[in-house]
Order: C-alpha cells, then sequence, then structure tokens
C-alpha cells in the first residue's frame, strides 16, 4: 500500500470514530445529571451568610441525583450520589458548597424558613412549607436537624481548609432563602425577634380586648366593626409570628390554610369597618348592596383556603389593596363635603396606603431583608391602634343627649326660647301690651317703655303705617276671630326706624269675646334691607349709584316711544369709555380706580340736564340719554365738554392723573330703530375712536357695522387659521454690517386667507391681542422659527445664524411663557442662544416687575432678549439696566431723519449700547452709504429691504447653502 493509501486508510478510521466519540460524550454528560458548584469561602468572623444566590436548583431529578463535588484542597472534583430519604420527594435537590478557609473548626447552622412574606408574590403567593427535608454532605453522615417551628434548620461542622459540597432534599422547588449562620447569633437573633414579636402580640391583644369591652359598654356600630378589625389583626399577628403553633400541633399543610384564612378575615374586616364608620348606607343605597355582596365573597374564600390557600390568599391581598383604594377616594369625596367622620379617618388611611405600599414591595421582592416581615405585622397593629383612637375620638366627643318627660306647656316655651322671638301678649280686657323680653330695650327705650295701653305705640310708629296698624286691631276685636299678620315701621331713641312684624291670634272668652291676643314680635330690618339693597343693586351700579345698563335701555326705549310723535324728543347716545384706564387700575390699586370713576361721575353729571340721563355700562364705560340738546352743534359742543371735563387732571396720592375718553355719537333718526341698536351704534363708533388713538369724538357711521362684521368675520377665521395651516412665517435677513454676510433672520408671518387673499399683519394681530387668539399664534410663530432653524441646519450644516421672533404683551404677562418655551426647545432640540425674543419698551412697561421676572428666567437658559423699536417709547437708560437685554434694534425713524443731529444721536444710541455690551440692529437702511456710515459708527447689523425682503423657509435654505458653501453638511 503505498502512503497515500496509508493516509486516506487513517482519515477513514478517524472519521467513522468521530460519532462513537462524539456519543460517548453525550452519555457521559447525561450520567453527570449536576455540575459542582463553587464553594463559599467562611471565616470566623463570618457570622451569617445568604447562600440563596449560590445555591443551585435541579427539579424533576428523581429519587437518586449524582453531582460533582466542589473541588477540594487537592483540586481534585468526585462524583457523588445521594437517594431520597422520604417517601414524599418529588425530585427536587439544592447544591451548595463551603470551603473553610480559617485555621479552626467552625460550627455553624443551615436554616432555611417555612415562609417568608418577601417575594411572596401578589397572585398565587406562596404561603410556606417545610423547604429541606434532609441535607447529606459529601463528607461524614447526614446533617442532624435542630428543633426548629419556623424553620429547617441543620447543625455542620467544618474543619480546617475542608471543603464540602452539600445536596438538599427538597420537599418544594421552591427554596426563598437560605442562610448560614453562627450558632450564638442565630439564637440571639431569634430570641430579638421573639421578644418583638411577644411585645406586638401583647399590644395587639390588649387592643381587641379593649374595644370589645367598648363595645359592650357603649354599642355604637363602629366599635364592633373596629374591634373585629383587631381581632383579624390579631389572627393574622398569631399566624404570621408562630404563635399560633404553639398553642395547637399544625402541619405544613395546615399553616397554609391558617394564613391564608387570616388574611381572608384581615381583608373582610377591612371592607365591613370603611363602610361601618362611614356609614355608606345613607350616602346612597346600592353601596349597601355593593359591600353586602363584596363580604358575601370574600366569606366563600374562606372554603376555597382550605382546597387552595394559595388562591383565597392572592384574592385577598387584592381585596385589600382594592378596599384602601376606593377607602382614599370616598374619604376625599366626603372629606370635601365636610364629613366628619372622613375628616377624622384622613391619618389612619394614610398610615394603611403607606402598610400596603410597603407590602408591595415586599411581596413583590423588592424589599428583602428580615427585618420588613415583623415590622409590618407590628405596622398593622400601629393601624388599628391609630384607627382604635379615631373611633374613640368620634363615639365620646358629644356626649348623649339626657331624655327627659316634658309637658306640651314646656316643650312650647322650650321652642319659643330657642327661636329667639318676642313674646307680644295684649290684654284686651285691661288695655295692656307686654312684650317678653322687654322690646323697649332693643328700640334704646327705658325698660317698661312700650308696655301699656297698644294706643302708646301709636306716636312712635311711621306715619304711613299708623292709620293701618290700627284698623288691623280694629279688626280683629270686631270679626273675634282670624290671626294678626302684620308688618309696621316703629321708630327707634336714635330716630332711625325698624321693621317689627307681629304674629299671633286672638284667645276667646266664655262670652265669645276676645280677651287675649298672643304671639310673636320678630325684628325684620334687615330682611327687608336686603330686598331694598337687592331692588337697588338690580337698578343701579353699587359703586356710583348709576342706572346700570339694562335701565338705561329701559328709559332709552322710553324716549324713543316718545320721539316720533313730534320734534321735541331728538335722542341722542353717547358712548364714553376711559383710555387707559386698566393700566391705571394696574399700577395705582383697584381702590383708586373706584375714587377715579366715582369722581368722573361727579363731573359728568354736572354737565346734564333733569331730563338727560347718565349710566355706567361697563366696568370703564358710561353712557348718557341726551335729550336737552336737538340741535348737531349743540350736541358737538356738549360731546366736547364732556372729553373735556374728563381730561381735568385728577390728583391721586400726590401724583397727577390725566385720562382722556374715546365717545361714540348716535343720533336717533329711523322710527323703527330700538333702544338697543342705537346704544350698538353709540358703541361701534366708540371703539371706532378707540383704534384711531383715543381721545377723541366719533359720530356713527353706516359703514361701521359693516366693518365690526367684519372683524367679528375674520376673528372667526383666524381661530380655525392654524388648523387650516393658512398661517406660515417669511424671515427678512439681518445683515452683518462689518462684512455684509447674513447673520440671522427675523420671523415675520403671514396669513393666505382662502378667500380674501394675503391678509397684512396690521389688520389681524391686532385682533388677535383684543381677543385670546395672541397666545396660540405667539406659540405657533416659536415653535415653526425653532423647527424651521433645526431644519436650516440639517440640510445646510451649523451655519452661524440666530432667528428674532417678536413677542406680544399678552405673551410676555403668561406666567407660561417659560414652560412654554423650554417645551418648545426641548421639542425641537434648537439651541436657545440661537432664538432671539423681540419685544417693545411698551410691552414691558405693561407690568414691568412680571415682565422682569420672565426675562431673567428666559436669559438663563441663554435665550438672547432684544428691545425692539428702541428711540419710540420711553427709552429710559433704566430700562437697559434693569432687564436682561443683549440687543438694541434702533427704530428706523431715527435711521432715515436726514437731520444734521442724526449721526450724534446715533453715535450715542451705539456708543451707550457698546458700553453696555449689548449688540445694535439699525433697521430701515435704504442706502450703501447709510449702512457703511452705521458700520463706522460701531453698529452690528443692519435689517431693512435693502438687504432683502422677507422670504420663505425653502428660500432661506437655499440662501444659506449658496452664502455658507464651505460649511460642513450635516
Amino acid at each position: 500500500m503505498t502512503l497515500n493509501g496509508t493516509m486516506l486508510l487513517s482519515s477513514a478510521r478517524r472519521l467513522i470514530a468521530l460519532p462513537a466519540i462524539l456519543a460517548a460524550l453525550f452519555l457521559l454528560t447525561a450520567w453527570t445529571g449536576a455540575f459542582a458548584a463553587e464553594p463559599i469561602k467562611i471565616s470566623r468572623d463570618d457570622t451569617a451568610l445568604d447562600l440563596t444566590s449560590t445555591t443551585e436548583i435541579y427539579t424533576n431529578q428523581g429519587e437518586a441525583f449524582q453531582v460533582s463535588t466542589a473541588a477540594g484542597a487537592d483540586g481534585i472534583r468526585r462524583r457523588i450520589e445521594v437517594r431520597a430519604s422520604s417517601e414524599n420527594h418529588q425530585g427536587d435537590w439544592a447544591v451548595f458548597a463551603l470551603a473553610n478557609v480559617s485555621e479552626e473548626q467552625l460550627e455553624r447552622v443551615i436554616v432555611a424558613p417555612h415562609f417568608r412574606l418577601v417575594d411572596s408574590k401578589l397572585f398565587w403567593p406562596d404561603l410556606g412549607s417545610q423547604r429541606i427535608i434532609s441535607i447529606t454532605p459529601s463528607e461524614g453522615f447526614a446533617l442532624d436537624r435542630q428543633p426548629s417551628e419556623e424553620a429547617d434548620v441543620f447543625r455542620i461542622t467544618l474543619n480546617p481548609g475542608a471543603v464540602i459540597t452539600f445536596v438538599a432534599e427538597l420537599s418544594t422547588p421552591e427554596l426563598p432563602q437560605i442562610y448560614l449562620w453562627e450558632p450564638n447569633a442565630y439564637k440571639d437573633t431569634v430570641n430579638a425577634f421573639t421578644l418583638y414579636r411577644g411585645i406586638v402580640l401583647g399590644i395587639a391583644g390588649l387592643l381587641a380586648v379593649f374595644l370589645t369591652i367598648l363595645f359592650v359598654v357603649k354599642g355604637t356600630s363602629m366599635l364592633p366593626a373596629t374591634a373585629a378589625l383587631a381581632w383579624a389583626v390579631l389572627g393574622y399577628v398569631c399566624v404570621d409570628f408562630g404563635f399560633l403553633e404553639k398553642l395547637i400541633s399544625l402541619t405544613s399543610g395546615d399553616q397554609r390554610i391558617w394564613r391564608a384564612c387570616a388574611e381572608v378575615a384581615l381583608a373582610s374586616s377591612l371592607v365591613i369597618f370603611l363602610f361601618t364608620y362611614l356609614n355608606l348606607n345613607r350616602w346612597h343605597v346600592h353601596l349597601g348592596y355593593v359591600t353586602l355582596a363584596w363580604i358575601l365573597g370574600l366569606g366563600v374564600l374562606f372554603g376555597v383556603a382550605i382546597y387552595d390557600p394559595s388562591v383565597a390568599s392572592g384574592i385577598a391581598r387584592v381585596s385589600f389593596a382594592l378596599t384602601a383604594s376606593v377607602g382614599i377616594i370616598l374619604i376625599v369625596y366626603l372629606g370635601f363635603n365636610r364629613y366628619d367622620r372622613a375628616i377624622l379617618l384622613i391619618p389612619a388611611w394614610a398610615l394603611i396606603l403607606v402598610w400596603i405600599f410597603g407590602a408591595w414591595l415586599t411581596i413583590t421582592g423588592q424589599l428583602d431583608n428580615d427585618i420588613i416581615q415583623p415590622a409590618l405585622g407590628g405596622g398593622l397593629v400601629l393601624i388599628v391602634l391609630l384607627i382604635g383612637f379615631t373611633v374613640m375620638q368620634h363615639a365620646f366627643a358629644g356626649g348623649a343627649y339626657q331624655q327627659g318627660l316634658f309637658s306640651d306647656l314646656e316643650r312650647q316655651a322650650l321652642a319659643l326660647t330657642g327661636s329667639g322671638d318676642t313674646v307680644w301678649d295684649w290684654d284686651v280686657a285691661r288695655d295692656r301690651v307686654v312684650t317678653i323680653p322687654d322690646v323697649s330695650q332693643k328700640l334704646g327705650l327705658p325698660p317698661g317703655s312700650m308696655h301699656g295701653p297698644a294706643r302708646n305705640w301709636l306716636p312712635r310708629l311711621h306715619p304711613d303705617d299708623r292709620d293701618r296698624f290700627r284698623a288691623t286691631l280694629d279688626v280683629l276685636l270686631e270679626h273675634r276671630r282670624g290671626r294678626l299678620n302684620h308688618e309696621f315701621r316703629i321708630r327707634a331713641e336714635d330716630g332711625h326706624f325698624h321693621w317689627l312684624a307681629i304674629r299671633a291670634r286672638p284667645v276667646l272668652g266664655s262670652n265669645g269675646e276676645i280677651i287675649r291676643c298672643v304671639g310673636t314680635i320678630i325684628d325684620v330690618t334687615e330682611q327687608k334691607n336686603s330686598v331694598d339693597r337687592l331692588l337697588h343693586d338690580a337698578m343701579s351700579d353699587n359703586l356710583t349709584g348709576l342706572p346700570n345698563r339694562q335701565v338705561f335701555l329701559d328709559r332709552l326705549q322710553s324716549v324713543l316711544t316718545l320721539a316720533p310723535t313730534g320734534d321735541i324728543v331728538r335722542p341722542t347716545v353717547m358712548a364714553i369709555d376711559i383710555d387707559r384706564y386698566k393700566q391705571v387700575n394696574d399700577a395705582l390699586g383697584i381702590a383708586a380706580g373706584d375714587n377715579i370713576l366715582i369722581a368722573l361721575t361727579r363731573r359728568l353729571r354736572r354737565l346734564l340736564k333733569p331730563q338727560d340721563t347718565l349710566a355706567r355700562l361697563s366696568g370703564d364705560e358710561f353712557g348718557i340719554i341726551l335729550v336737552s340738546e336737538r340741535d348737531p352743534a349743540k350736541v358737538a359742543d356738549f360731546a366736547d365738554a364732556v372729553s373735556k371735563a374728563i381730561m381735568v387732571p385728577l390728583n391721586f396720592a400726590n401724583r397727577e392723573i390725566i385720562l382722556t375718553a374715546s365717545i361714540g355719537l348716535a343720533s336717533w333718526v329711523d322710527q323703527q330703530e330700538s333702544a338697543t341698536s342705537l346704544l350698538n351704534d353709540a358703541e361701534l363708533a366708540m371703539y371706532r375712536a378707540k383704534r384711531a388713538g383715543g381721545n377723541r369724538v366719533e359720530p356713527f357711521q353706516p359703514a361701521f357695522r359693516s366693518f365690526g362684521a367684519d372683524r367679528l368675520q375674520l376673528e372667526t377665521d383666524l381661530r380655525r387659521a392654524i388648523e387650516r395651516k393658512e398661517l406660515t412665517l417669511v424671515y427678512q435677513p439681518i445683515v452683518r454690517l462689518a462684512d455684509a454676510e447674513i447673520a440671522g433672520f427675523e420671523a415675520l408671518m403671514r396669513w393666505d386667507h382662502p378667500k380674501r387673499g394675503t391678509v397684512p399683519p396690521t389688520e389681524f394681530i391686532p385682533i388677535a391681542e383684543t381677543s385670546d387668539l395672541i397666545g396660540p399664534l405667539g406659540i405657533f410663530a416659536l415653535e415653526r422659527a425653532s423647527s424651521d432653524l433645526v431644519h436650516w441646519q440639517q440640510y445646510a450644516g451649523d451655519v452661524p445664524i440666530f432667528v428674532s421672533v417678536n413677542l406680544s404683551s399678552a405673551q410676555l404677562l403668561n406666567n407660561e411663557l417659560y414652560s412654554d418655551m423650554r417645551a418648545i426647545l426641548a421639542k425641537t432640540q434648537c439651541q436657545p442662544s440661537q432664538i432671539k425674543l423681540e419685544l417693545t419698551e411698551s410691552m414691558v412697561m405693561e407690568n414691568p416687575e412680571q415682565a422682569r421676572l420672565v426675562l431673567d428666567k428666559l436669559k438663563e437658559i441663554g435665550m438672547g432678549l432684544a428691545l425692539d423699536d428702541f428711540g419710540t417709547g420711553y427709552s429710559s437708560l433704566a430700562y437697559l439696566t434693569r432687564f436682561p437685554f443683549d440687543t438694541i434694534k434702533i427704530d428706523q425713524t431715527l435711521v432715515r431723519d436726514g437731520g444734521a443731529k442724526r449721526p450724534i444721536l446715533l453715535r450715542s444710541i451705539i456708543s451707550m449700547a457698546r458700553d453696555l455690551d449689548m449688540q445694535v440692529v439699525a433697521e430701515g437702511i435704504e442706502t450703501e452709504e447709510d449702512a457703511i456710515e452705521l458700520g463706522k459708527l460701531g453698529c452690528n447689523f443692519g435689517q431693512s429691504y435693502f438687504f432683502g425682503a422677507p422670504i420663505g423657509g425653502d428660500s432661506v435654505l437655499r440662501l444659506l447653502k449658496e452664502r455658507f458653501p464651505l460649511t460642513k453638511r450635516a
């Protein structure tokens, strides 16, 4: 055979042997059963070790279990086989290894608790059982079990340097916890917990007995419900602390049943207590049916607990949490309805919610220490203790009413005394009136002044009531039946009249004549005054005493009714609105504003004649029905006199206040016109005068009606403009004067109306500012500008530009501006330093303190702030230092002014801005010479149509790509 043939034969033999080798390895792996566990090193100083995480669990392994031991000191791993020692064994095993790294022999105990609330789960919880049947070490004999009712405890001895693998025979596949304790430390721990549990059990037992005794002494329904809750808690604690096992002999299965029943009893007693304490049946009868069904369902769980304790316990735990949730809802609702029981229960129920939260963390395994379970048991006792105090506080707060026997006369006397009425007794036979208590003292008269003959009352009665009072008494005596029900006014010693109401009935003698008239007399002055005030307020303004709008319209309608009958009555209606009254009110306060309105009322009254009417139509709007003048020239003179009277300075708090008014006139010309339409015409004229700047008189013209309708329609269309995507933004370039490079853009809003076409901002922005639309428009502009800027940077690179957005006064004074701005920046991922907000001086001056607070917050997050239209308003240096502006925009009127003083003025503004470390933007540059001149003066930027008209967002992107071609593209 050749060499090649030999090699081929050798290769073939290896290929044939390969499957046999793989099969042998597979059989060896299957026979191995379990791998060796890594040993846990222990020393003399280790008093307690948690072996749970390092213990390996093997399920369904049969009666014989083989495992490799941990490598010993010689490094050799051995195989051991352990057989089940109990018929109840299900083939579940646990393996762990220990290594004594000390130089002395160590005594330790292995502890596996039967029940742990930790990680027992909410649904189908693990209610505990015997965990370990026996433990077999890799060396020596099986471990000795130590007596314990709460855990499987085995004692072990580890020689110096020994490495031993332990195989535990499990009764269940679950092994929640396994510890390695130093014997004395474990004994001390058990003793400490035993002392704590004894204290808690004693308190729970005393509390249950005490509440039961209280129920016997004072049979209110709250006490038995509270006592039932206390007994349920006592039962739960007895089972949880293992006290029940000391009283009766229990198997592992019995413990699970008792634990499930204890939890069901706890859940049921909480439902009963909540229903009984809050007396839910009084609020709605259906609540009683729901509670009864709930309790019956929980009662069924006691039977379920015998067959499947886990199901019963899980439902009980869910019921307990659900009861606590429903309880807090009921307590909050009834507390807001001032139900004292609910308010008193708030602290105890808050503690219940805290307990439930801790219990939830425990059963889900998020709290896993050994202290939490007994702590929760003590928490239940504390809850019942607090509930007991709450119930006793409510039960013994008022005390019982003393019940006694009263005669009918005594009951009537008590009722009369309780009502506080005065007894009025007229002895007709002797003609003597007696009041008890004496009414004379209430009138400021000497005692007994109103006692005596009934005629003594007449001099003090109001003249309009004397004859009616005398006639009422005469009719009663004549007819000898009926009831006296009369109201009259009587004069007190201070001269004021009191309204008194007599309710009395006659007492007949044996001869059928009236011998007495007895009843009550009540002072009803307050009720009468209240009625008078209501009638007055219904027709008059509370502040000025002038007629209100409704009375004004009624009088105007009456005048219009007389107008068609001749030429004598030709009424003119004037609507007067005070300009800038809101600013005065905000600056000086409401009290000052009220005083100003009173002063203006006095001035206007002096101008009127008796046939004219002055009314207050709304806050700062007055109305005049002018009947005394018919000639148009005299009516105009009267309107001018009204305007001048309002302009007379007012002195308030050492300050001189000058007000102006917008006045609208509407004269009667149409016989079919109503009072409402005539007033509307006058108000339309007044609004036209206000839009024209105020401080003027505007006669009504029919064209104003269509303007008002167009304005209303425009406002309606504007509300839907954002949804329809009719609003867009255009951007006007802002150029750096030093190198004529683009530095940024100002965002300007445009409205493409589907019917009107392009609506200029000068038309729809004022409408938005006078309605509630300016806020949404402002948010739209800020969000769209930020989104466009981020979009440009994505496709044109990180270009060094900014975008300016104008703010309105409504946005600046809105407390939500800061939060809205942060939300927009977070949503668009835009850098705050690239957004600059523009404000005018007049906006800031509407509320300087509020504006400063908002601007400081915006500046803190890195946003730029520009003072727009500088030079047209106050232009006070105090505003530049007080507010955190970083940019000044010089108004175009200063830039375009061709006077000789323009360079001096511009140089001063620019120099001041540079000294304040501010940038300057000049608006309205028209020529290249102006741009060069401003650049030499130190102006940073320019903005006008000379540098470019406003363009759309796509055009801006193309422009940026052209102007910044070398910028790194995204």
